[in-house]
């Protein structure tokens, strides 16, 4: 039985407009430079001035805070398109709009007023941060506490690991212990937002006891900075407890699996973005590539991995369309969402390893672009929950679904 697809693939007249216009962005500035800054490891400052011009780090926000007001399915066609030139361009956005998410839907009135707007025009960006150097997947395995003291101020320390724009954002979604003994221990849980001077290793003054030691060295995932997090002895007012201290105390465990939700769609158009890029790739290289006196894209060898590839690219595409589109509708979408990322992080590995295969010895050279995503696309499997986690996931709400 066929199944019409096409309403997923079709845009808005706005969806084209702005796609069109990232695109153009990533081919002229992004794609040229990836290179550079990643051989460096080197913030790309330069490029990240201009997505501020071009309103990318407000691309949800609402209008009242100088956002756009876009949807998360125009936002999911955005970050494929800019994961497509680099996935370190599209981390730098992803953590924002978690943050930003969080506080839309969980933040104070307050909150809301004094970050959004300054977030919207990428004067301060977000960071956010659940692991520790204990704990990856077990979330409710944290260690990281936050205390109250008589004042009624919040002490915040633990330490925490792998926080993308981890030094140059200047506010933190963190989640920490704040009542161990709670039973379930997730209900003991609370989202700080914990605020710093950007770029600071050493923060002083209203900020001191948060320290963010040197960057990680990684495989890749380059030019973007993933930091350790160091709180000791940190104050944060009560009032920065996400939701206000009546209604977040306790409530962090179930505001950030909400935010990892959407975080999940996001890796999902970002796995789709590196093996779109794959693909383009894979096709010129093939036909301009010549062995046995024809180009090797005539070779049946060949073909099958290029339909492979292109089969894989569009059935992530959709299914990442879709989980954005349940979400926007209002509809539950978490295990669409789990489905999504789990296939389409799969499908950027798999396509960036068959594009370089099929780039051959030049394909572990550096002065093809192939050899960069093949040390990137890795992230995309551990990222925002590993594929044996997005396993778990799946299989436990498909259980739930059809309970009989």
């Amino acid at each position: 039985m066929a199944v019409a697809t096409q309403h997923l693939l079709d845009k808005t007249d706005e969806q084209k407009d702005i796609t069109a216009m990232v695109r153009q962005f990533v081919d002229e500035r992004i794609i040229p430079q990836a290179g550079h800054y990643d051989h460096e490891d080197e913030f790309p400052e330069p490029i990240v001035e201009q997505m501020k011009e071009l309103g990318l780090f407000g691309v949800t926000i609402p209008e009242e805070y100088g956002g756009m007001g876009l949807d998360l399915t125009t936002y999911t066609m955005i970050v494929e398109e800019l994961s497509r030139g680099w996935i370190s361009i599209s981390g730098i956005v992803n953590t924002h709009f978690i943050g930003s998410y969080l506080l839309m839907q969980y933040g104070t009135d307050e909150q809301r007023d004094r970050l959004l707007p300054r977030m919207a025009t990428g004067e301060i960006r977000a960071s956010f941060s659940l692991s520790e150097p204990e704990l990856g997947s077990d979330v409710q395995a944290i260690k990281s506490t936050g205390k109250k003291l008589d004042d009624g101020a919040y002490e915040l320390n633990g330490q925490k690991m792998w926080v993308t724009n981890g030094l140059l954002s200047g506010v933190c979604f963190v989640l920490v212990k704040t009542d161990p003994q709670a039973d379930p221990r997730h209900k003991g849980m609370t989202c700080f937002i914990a605020e710093k001077e950007p770029g600071e290793h050493e923060n002083t003054g209203d900020y001191a006891g948060f320290t963010v030691p040197p960057k990680l060295k990684k495989m890749g995932y380059k030019g973007v900075e993933s930091t350790e997090l160091i709180f000791d002895g940190y104050r944060c007012p009560a009032e920065n407890i996400l939701g206000g201290e009546d209604e977040g105390l306790g409530r962090g465990f179930v505001q950030m699996m909400d935010a990892l939700e959407v975080g999940r769609v996001n890796v999902a158009a970002r796995g789709v973005g590196i093996a779109q890029r794959a693909l383009e790739l894979a096709l010129r290289y093939s036909q301009e590539r010549k062995t046995f006196g024809k180009p090797i894209a005539e070779h049946q060898a060949i073909q099958f991995k290029l339909a492979d590839m292109a089969t894989k690219v569009d059935a992530a595409r959709l299914m990442t369309l879709r989980a954005a589109r349940l979400k926007d509708a209002g509809e539950r979408s978490d295990l669409e969402a789990g489905m999504a990322k789990l296939l389409a992080s799969e499908t950027g590995k798999e396509c960036v390893e068959d594009s370089f295969r099929i780039h051959g010895g030049y394909g572990y050279s550096k002065e093809y672009e192939i050899e960069r995503l093949y040390r990137d696309a890795p992230l995309l499997l551990i990222g925002e929950g590993t594929s044996e986690i997005q396993r778990m996931v799946i299989g436990k709400k498909l259980l739930q679904r059809h309970k009989i």
